[in-house]
């Protein structure tokens, strides 16, 4: 069982564990309900996932990067 604080604006910190089991993630609606002294959290609703359409970007060299206009066919000895 996980234990977490509540601040002073009464949020709490779902752990990472319990979020992922549920699948609740930024944007998903989630409601509190009463169920005699206890507190259920039951998800409403998640945000549909994001599909990635191209891999671009994703990754970051170290390598200093080559300019747009560089042409490979410059580095072969005739």
């Amino acid at each position: 069982m996980d234990v977490t604080s509540v601040t002073s604006k009464g949020q709490v910190t779902i752990p990472k564990e319990v979020r992922q089991r549920l699948g609740i993630r930024q944007g998903s609606r989630v409601a509190f309900v009463m169920v005699g002294d206890r507190v259920e959290l039951q998800v409403q609703s998640q945000p549909p996932v994001e599909s990635v359409s191209s891999g671009f970007g994703m990754l970051k060299s170290r390598r200093k990067s080559v300019p747009v206009d560089f042409d490979p066919a410059t580095l072969v000895k005739p």
